[in-house]
């Protein structure tokens, strides 16, 4: 795999430790890949009409992630059955192909909304895409992340000058990092953001670590050759790695959430406000504490 010294990292000896990053960066939460730089002129095929559902009473509405994320189906399907009766809407499932589609889709009004991202994603999103229009209407769950590891049993086992890879997209490497302060192998500078932490924002790294930056699917493949990783529950469990090898996972920040994403223009709609309500109803952080479908990798807000 070929890596390279990032252009404006600090030098080595500056914290002890080495930052290189792919030139390819894979934008990614939640399961959805995207090239964001080059959303502006990828061509989506329009998924409807132009008569958005949003604005029709009685039309199924369709809450969009990734194709392949059998977390996040289970959940919508879930409350499409038990949730959204009660509150008067018809919900469906719909799987799309990656991020570019999926917030497109938000945005032209072809699906109602989607929980594949955070905020911070979302803002991202929305600064290489300035036409969207795109509103985090609600908090949902939070996603299994984690340090992970198939040498060592606990992050002070850690060995002086080890290899910790990062995933390569700003919101998660930032994510990495907050993980690895709450389990005292760093300390970021005072005032840091932890939305938008990188690794020159690292203020002391007393055993020296290396740092290596990979995509979301090399990250978890790379684990036998590194001391320790920092990523997603759902991508390790999907390598076949058992869970035993997650040896420190605190509780991810609020900014880290995952968001029922909204097109702005139907947010005041009565079936976008019933759709939010239906995410907010306690029903759903009930099945996200119990069902065996999505725990430990769709995890309930007040998760600790």
């Amino acid at each position: 795999m070929s890596t390279e010294t990032r252009p404006d990292a600090k030098p080595a000896d500056d914290h002890g430790f080495e930052v290189r990053r792919r030139r390819l960066w894979p934008f990614v939460a939640g399961g959805a890949v995207v090239l964001l730089g080059i959303a502006a002129a990828v061509v989506v095929p329009r998924l409807g009409g132009e008569d958005s559902a949003n604005t029709q009473a009685g039309a199924t509405l369709y809450v969009a992630t990734a194709e392949g994320n059998a977390r996040e189906e289970a959940l919508i399907d879930y409350i499409a059955k038990d949730v959204a009766p009660a509150h008067g809407i018809h919900v469906e499932f719909k799987a799309l192909a990656d991020s570019n589609t999926i917030n497109r889709a938000v945005n032209d009004g072809e699906v109602a909304g989607t929980i594949y991202q955070h905020k911070l994603w979302l803002g991202q999103v929305l600064q290489a895409n300035p036409g969207f229009q795109e509103t985090a209407a609600t908090p949902v769950f939070r996603w299994g992340f984690g340090l992970w590891s198939s040498k060592w049993k606990t992050p002070a086992e850690i060995p002086q000058g080890g290899t910790i890879s990062l995933y390569s997209d700003p919101a998660n490497e930032s994510q990495g990092l907050f993980v690895l302060e709450k389990a005292g192998l760093i300390t970021l500078e005072p005032g840091t953001d932890i939305g938008t932490a990188t690794v020159d924002d690292i203020a002391e790294n007393p055993k020296g670590l290396q740092f290596t930056l990979l995509d979301f699917g090399a990250q978890s493949r790379a684990l036998p050759d590194l001391d320790a990783a920092v990523g997603y529950t759902e991508y390790y469990l999907a390598a076949k790695i058992p869970i035993e090898q997650q040896i420190f996972a605190p509780a991810a920040p609020d900014e880290f959430a995952g968001q029922l994403t909204v097109g702005t223009k139907w947010i005041d709609t009565e079936n976008v406000k019933a759709l939010i309500a239906t995410f907010q109803d306690p029903k759903v952080q009930e099945y996200l504490s119990n069902d065996a479908d999505v725990k430990g990798v769709l995890l309930p807000l007040d998760a600790t």
